[in-house]
């Protein structure tokens, strides 16, 4: 089966570029819409939530990943550039593209909520954008009780949840399981992050609510707390790529001339029974042990006969003296 990189690399890079915005613009409009109108209309409860979010990157990635990988995740696709799987320039305009893709998806969501002198702006999306504390979506029920999501809280969680979204991306980035895999991984972490910081996992994700959502009276401005959700995104990458890099050098085999059961020609094979090879490293190939210790038997027999034809002329010198 064709590997997914291979498969991308055909793409030409306007084709790419603009399959990661699409994807972007497609994952974010549909969290957005169910955050939005599935939260304030039908009461969406959690699991509504995380398992939206797990099919609409599941829905993309199907649709589009053929195409350019299927990142739609800044995250995603750091890991991927520090790992060798994409470009740099490749990946610094993915990142740019899904950024855009998602401000205009959350642009357009909120040009598509109504709003009436009983029904704000703000209701619509306190449970659409991405924070903490009084940015929180869990915010007003924990107030209750004079609790509250501290920024330590909500990075310990994104932190978290990032090396799980990323973590899996990579484990499957060029196998057909692909988008389940990282449709289970959005829609669990998704499950546990939405009531602490709203489940950003994406920084673009993150970007687009906090821009349509600036200036519309919310208790926080959401642009104030989006640094939290690229750091937090971006440091998970990191660590997997890191961790990934570590095990590649771990599992790699080791050079011929780093072993040292291979020091002057000698290796396992010698254990084995088998003759060991040449050692083709200082130009002058060895005898096997076997040849060179008949050649050493033939010296010494030779070296007898020698002996004893001298004796035997001696013995006849001797006599003709004699007579």
């Amino acid at each position: 089966m064709t590997s997914q990189d291979n498969v991308t690399k055909e793409q030409p890079w306007p084709l790419r570029v603009g399959a990661e915005l699409a994807g972007t613009f497609l994952i974010c409009f549909a969290i957005y819409v169910f955050s939005t109108f599935g939260t304030v209309v039908f009461s969406a409860n959690l699991a509504y939530i995380a398992i939206g979010t797990g099919l609409a990157y599941a829905a993309a990635v199907y649709a589009l990943g053929w195409v350019s990988g299927g990142h739609f995740n800044p995250a995603v696709t750091v890991a991927a550039m520090l790992t060798g799987r994409t470009k740099l320039v490749d990946g610094v305009l993915y990142i740019v593209f899904q950024t855009l893709g998602a401000v205009l998806a959350g642009l357009l969501v909120r040009f598509l909520l109504p709003t009436s002198s009983t029904v704000t702006i703000s209701q619509w999306l306190t449970t659409a954008v991405n924070g903490f504390d009084k940015g929180s979506v869990a915010y007003t029920t924990l107030n209750q009780y004079g609790l509250n999501v501290s920024i330590t809280q909500a990075i310990a969680v994104e932190v978290v949840a990032g090396v799980v979204v990323v973590g899996v991306a990579m484990a499957n980035y060029d196998k057909s399981r692909y988008a389940l895999a990282t449709a289970i991984a959005y829609t669990f972490t998704a499950a546990v992050a939405f009531p602490i910081t709203g489940a950003a996992l994406n920084p673009a994700r993150a970007t687009g609510i906090a821009v349509a959502s600036q200036n519309q009276g919310l208790s926080v401005e959401p642009l104030s707390q989006l640094w939290v959700f690229w750091v937090c995104p971006i440091l998970a990458a990191a660590l997997v790529a890191l961790a990934m890099i570590v095990m590649q050098m771990v599992h790699t085999p080791k050079a011929a001339g780093d072993d040292p059961a291979q020091i002057g020609g000698y290796d396992e094979a010698a254990d084995s029974g088998k003759e060991p090879t040449a050692d083709a490293s200082d130009g002058n190939a060895q005898e096997p042990f076997e040849t060179a210790g008949a050649s050493e038997a033939s010296q010494e027999v030779a070296g007898e006969v020698e002996d004893q034809q001298s004796d035997a002329k001696a013995d006849a010198d001797g006599g003709v003296e004699r007579h």
